[in-house]
C-alpha cells in the first residue's frame, strides 16, 4: 500500500510532468536574463540542452510517460540552484522568483519531497547539475549559446519544438503513474544504462 508520502510524490510528478514544456520556458527566460549572473545562465541552458536531446529519452514506447520524470525533476533542481544564494545576485535572484510563484514559492518542500520518496536516485540526479555545463548541443558547448545568436536561436527553435511536440498532458498519463516504484523503477534502469555507458 502507498504511502501517504509516496502519493503525494506521485501526484507532484504528474504535475510536474504536465508542467514540463512551461518549466522549460522559465529556464528559456533564465538563459535570457542580462541581470543574472553568467555562471546560472549557463546552468540553464545545460538543462534546457538535457530536456531538448533526444538521446535522454528512455526507448521503451510502453514507458514514454515516466521516460521524461528525470528531465522534469533535474530541470526543478537546476532552477532551484540557478537562483542560490551566494551565486546569483539577491536582488536579480528575487526578480526572477518572483516573475514565477508557481514554481519558486514551493520548490524546497517539493524537492524535499521527491528526496523521501526516491532517496539516492535524487544524489544520481543531483550530481548532474555540475556536469551541465560541460554538455554539447549539435556541436556546440553551453557558452556557445550565449555568445552566438545563431546558435541561441537554433536552441530557442528546438526548444519550441519539443514543447509543441511534447506528448504528454493529463489524458496520456492516465493511469500510467499512480505508484511511485513505477518512478524508480524507470530511473534506476536510466542509472545503470549510464553507469554502463561511462556517462
Amino acid at each position: 500500500m502507498a504511502t501517504n508520502a509516496d502519493s503525494r510524490f506521485v501526484e507532484l510528478v504528474r504535475a510536474w510532468l504536465v508542467s514540463l514544456p512551461h518549466d522549460l520556458k522559465i529556464a528559456f527566460e533564465a538563459m535570457d536574463d542580462e541581470n543574472l549572473p553568467r555562471a546560472a545562465r549557463e546552468l540553464a541552458i545545460g538543462a534546457i540542452i538535457y530536456v531538448v536531446s533526444p538521446n535522454d529519452y528512455v526507448k521503451d514506447r510502453n514507458e514514454s510517460v515516466v521516460s521524461f520524470v528525470d528531465d522534469a525533476i533535474l530541470l526543478r533542481l537546476a532552477l532551484r540552484k540557478l537562483l542560490a544564494a551566494g551565486e546569483t545576485d539577491e536582488e536579480a535572484a528575487s526578480g526572477f522568483r518572483g516573475r514565477f510563484p508557481e514554481v519558486f514559492e514551493t520548490i524546497d518542500q517539493d524537492l524535499a519531497l521527491c528526496q523521501t520518496s526516491i532517496g539516492d536516485l535524487m544524489s544520481w540526479l543531483d550530481g548532474k547539475l555540475a556536469t551541465l555545463k560541460n554538455l554539447e548541443y549539435r556541436g556546440k558547448k553551453v557558452p556557445a549559446f550565449l555568445d552566438d545568436d545563431e546558435a541561441r536561436d537554433e536552441l530557442f527553435e528546438h526548444g519550441l519544438v519539443f514543447r509543441t511536440e511534447y506528448p504528454i498532458d493529463e489524458e496520456t498519463i492516465g493511469d500510467k503513474l499512480k505508484k511511485a516504484s513505477t518512478v524508480t523503477d524507470v530511473m534506476k534502469r536510466r542509472r545503470a544504462e549510464e553507469a554502463r555507458q561511462g556517462a
